[in-house]
């Protein structure tokens, strides 16, 4: 079900996604503009409960895929809301070739939601290119992959060593060992961080841990320290 968040946003917990036996948690966000129309971020698995309540808050105008590896829910979100225009990350058109995405995300706003959602791509990493996005009226920035947090002793066993070892794991909010290794272009990070760190966010969202809704500057300045 979905969660008010704050002014025009609320948030959806979805079920786990195993990735080579890793159970992620997956959470959506829903933000309504000015006009009435809906941004999809990120969706997970949609639910017949989950559709009706979308519908109740407005029209599923736009759906967006933050990086090239949160595409699995594309297709049901898709087939029940087929007027709305899909928005891809960088490297995931090449992936889905079944979807009719629009333009692909960079740093500038498309029209529908200029002014009311910003957006930063932070490129140059092996693994994904990650839009972040920031949520005006809450004052939200959203990250998907680049930022998570598993509690001490989500994961069992061995995958609980590699988790903690590669920061995914662990007592607070961290970017994982493996982005930071796989980030070969640290001025473009460094330039999305500067933009993202202008926006001057109240709140912070990641797909797979919870929200942040105190000390935010702080946090990713800690969190990024390592550019």
């Amino acid at each position: 079900m979905l969660t008010e968040f704050g002014p025009d946003i609320w948030l959806g917990d979805g079920g786990e996604v195993a990735v080579l036996g890793f159970r992620y948690p997956t959470r959506m966000a829903v933000m309504r503009l000015s006009g009435g129309d809906l941004v999809v971020w990120s969706p997970v698995t949609l639910t017949d409960a989950l559709r009706v309540r979308v519908a109740e808050l407005g029209t599923v105008a736009h759906i967006i895929a933050p990086n090239h590896l949160h595409h699995l829910a594309l297709t049901e979100w898709t087939r029940a809301f087929p007027n709305a225009r899909v928005h891809p990350a960088p490297r995931l058109r090449g992936k889905r070739r079944d979807i009719a995405f629009a333009a692909d995300l960079g740093d500038v706003a498309p029209d529908a939601w200029a002014g009311q959602i910003d957006q930063a791509v932070f490129g140059g990493n092996r693994i994904t290119t990650e839009v972040v996005l920031f949520h005006r009226a809450s004052r939200t920035v959203l990250f998907t992959d680049l930022i998570q947090h598993f509690p001490p002793g989500t994961h069992p066993g061995w995958r609980g060593v590699v988790a903690r070892l590669d920061r995914m794991e662990g007592a607070v909010p961290a970017v994982p060992r493996k982005f930071r290794l796989a980030q070969t272009d640290r001025d473009a990070a460094r330039a999305a961080l500067r933009r993202i760190e202008g926006w001057k966010a109240e709140r912070l969202v990641m797909a797979h841990g919870a929200p942040v809704t105190r000390d935010v500057a702080g946090m990713l300045e800690r969190t990024f320290d390592w550019l």
